[in-house]
C-alpha cells in the first residue's frame, strides 16, 4: 500500500492521519485570520469593523475557490482509487485552467459589486473607506487564493494533508512579521494588513504547486480541454455554490446583527472567529472523510464508504465532548483578547454560548456533505445550503427581529435551530444514498 492509498488498511487510522495535519492547517489559517483582526483592533475600533466587513465580502468573492477545492479533490480521489495517475495530471491542468478564468471574473466583480455589499452589511463613514481599501488590495491577490486551493484539493485528494498544513503554518509565522512590519513600521494601516495577506498567499500557491510537481513529476499547466472542464464543473459549480450560499447566509445574519450598532457586527464576527477555530478539528475530519471516501468509492467498495460515514461521526462525537464546554466556558476570557468594548464581548460571548449547542450539528452536516461529495453527489449539499444558509434564515430573523423586534439573542437561537433540523435531513439523505447502493 503506498502513502497515498486509502482503499486499503485501517479506515480509523486514514481518518485520524489525514485529519490531524489538515485540522492543524485550518487552525493555522484561522489563527492568521484573528492575527489581522488583533492587529486592526490594535489601529482602532473602526478599524477592526471595518475589516471585518471587508473579510466578509472577500470570503463571498473567493468562497467558489473551496468549491474548486472541493470538486478537485472528488474528482481526482476517485481516479487515485481507480489507480488512474495519469488522468490525475489531466484534472489538474483543467482545474488550474478553471482558477484562472474565475479569478479574472472574481476581481471584476469585486470591484463592481464592491461598494454595495459593504454598505449593506452596515458601512458607516468611519468604516467603510478602511473596509474599501482593505477589499480593493486583497482583490488583487484572488489568483493566488484560487490556486492554492486548486493544490490543496488535488493533494488532499492523493492522501497529503501535511503539505498544506506545513504552507499555512509557515504563513502565519510570516504573517507575524508583515503585519507589523508593513502595519506600523512602514505606516501603511489597513493596506499593510492586506498587502501582507497578498505575499503569503502568492507564497503559499508557489510551494504548494512545487509538492505537486514533485509527486506528479511534470509541472502543472492552465489546461482548457472541453470534456474535463463539462465534467470538473459538475462537480465544482454545485460544491462552489454551496460555499457561496454559505457566505451569503453568512451575509443575511450580518445584516441582522447590524441592526442593533457596528460593535454588534465586530463582537459576533470575532465569536465567529473563535468557534471557527473550535470547529477547525471537524473541518479537518471533513477533509479527510472526503479523500478517504473519495478514493474507495473509485475503487468501487461501498462498505468502506459506509465505515468511513460511520466512523468519522463518532469521531466528531468526541470532538463535541471536549470543545462544547470551552465554547461556554472560556468565551468571555477569549472575547477580553480583542476588544475593551463591553458590547463587543457581550455580543460575541453570547454568540458562542448559544450556538455551542449546535456543534455537533455542525459535524453531521461536514461529514454528510463530506460523503456525498465524496460520491459525486453534490446537488443535495447545495439546496441543503440554500434553504440552510439562505431562506430558513432570512424568513425567520425577519419575522423575529423586522415584524416582532425581538432581541439580538434571536438570530443566534434561530442558527441553532436550524443547524440542528439541517444536520438531522443530512444524516438521513446520506443513509438513504448509501443503502440504495453505491455505483461509480
Amino acid at each position: 500500500m503506498s502513502a497515498g492509498d486509502l482503499t486499503t488498511g485501517s479506515i480509523r487510522g486514514h481518518l485520524i492521519r489525514l485529519s490531524i495535519p489538515a485540522s492543524m492547517g485550518m487552525i493555522f489559517n484561522t489563527l492568521y485570520n484573528l492575527t489581522d483582526l488583533w492587529f486592526a483592533g490594535m489601529l482602532s475600533d473602526d478599524a477592526l469593523t471595518g475589516m471585518s466587513i471587508a473579510g466578509a465580502v472577500f470570503f463571498l468573492l473567493v468562497g467558489i475557490g473551496a468549491g474548486i477545492q472541493t470538486g478537485t479533490a472528488a474528482i481526482i480521489a476517485s481516479d487515485m482509487g481507480r489507480g488512474e495517475h495519469e488522468a490525475v495530471r489531466g484534472w489538474l491542468d483543467n482545474a488550474v485552467g478553471i482558477a484562472l478564468v474565475v479569478a479574472v471574473a472574481t476581481l471584476g466583480l469585486g470591484w463592481i459589486f464592491g461598494d454595495v455589499l459593504i454598505a449593506f452589511l452596515g458601512g458607516t463613514d468611519a468604516t467603510a473607506p478602511l473596509a474599501r481599501t482593505y477589499l480593493g488590495v486583497t482583490l488583487g491577490g484572488t489568483v493566488f487564493f484560487l490556486l492554492s486551493s486548486v493544490a490543496t484539493g488535488a493533494l488532499m485528494a492523493q492522501g497529503d494533508t501535511v503539505s498544506a498544513r506545513n504552507a499555512m503554518g509557515a504563513g502565519l509565522v510570516v504573517n507575524l512579521v508583515l503585519n507589523p512590519a508593513l502595519t506600523f513600521g512602514l505606516g501603511m494601516g489597513v493596506t499593510g494588513l492586506a498587502l501582507a495577506t497578498v505575499i503569503v498567499k502568492a507564497g503559499t500557491a508557489l510551494y504548494l504547486f512545487d509538492v505537486l510537481r514533485r509527486r506528479t513529476g511534470s509541472r502543472t499547466r492552465p489546461a482548457f480541454a472541453p470534456t474535463l472542464w463539462i465534467e470538473l464543473l459538475r462537480q465544482v459549480a454545485p460544491a462552489s455554490f454551496t460555499m457561496i450560499t454559505i457566505i451569503l447566509g453568512g451575509f443575511v445574519t450580518l445584516s441582522f446583527v447590524g441592526r442593533f450598532g457596528s460593535e454588534a457586527i465586530a463582537g459576533y464576527t470575532i465569536g465567529l472567529r473563535l468557534e471557527q477555530v473550535l470547529l477547525l478539528p471537524a473541518l479537518g475530519l471533513n477533509a479527510a472523510t472526503m479523500a478517504v471516501a473519495g478514493q474507495n468509492f473509485g475503487a468501487g467498495d461501498g462498505a468502506r464508504v459506509r465505515e468511513t460515514y460511520r466512523t468519522a461521526l463518532g469521531i466528531g462525537l468526541g470532538m463535541a465532548a471536549l470543545f462544547v464546554p470551552a465554547m461556554i466556558w472560556l468565551s468571555p476570557l477569549a472575547l477580553s483578547w480583542f476588544s475593551d468594548d463591553v458590547t463587543i464581548r457581550e455580543t460575541g460571548t453570547t454568540y458562542l454560548r448559544i450556538d455551542a449547542l449546535a456543534f455537533y450539528g455542525y459535524v453531521v452536516l461536514f461529514v454528510g456533505v463530506a460523503s456525498l461529495q465524496a460520491m459525486k453527489r453534490p446537488l443535495f449539499p447545495m439546496v441543503l445550503g440554500i434553504m440552510r444558509q439562505l431562506v430558513l434564515p432570512a424568513s425567520i430573523n425577519f419575522v423575529l427581529i423586522a415584524v416582532l423586534g425581538w432581541p439580538l439573542e434571536s438570530v443566534f437561537w434561530s442558527v441553532v435551530g436550524v443547524v440542528i433540523a439541517s444536520a438531522g435531513l443530512s444524516h438521513w439523505y446520506t443513509l438513504k444514498v448509501m443503502d440504495a447502493g453505491l455505483d461509480v
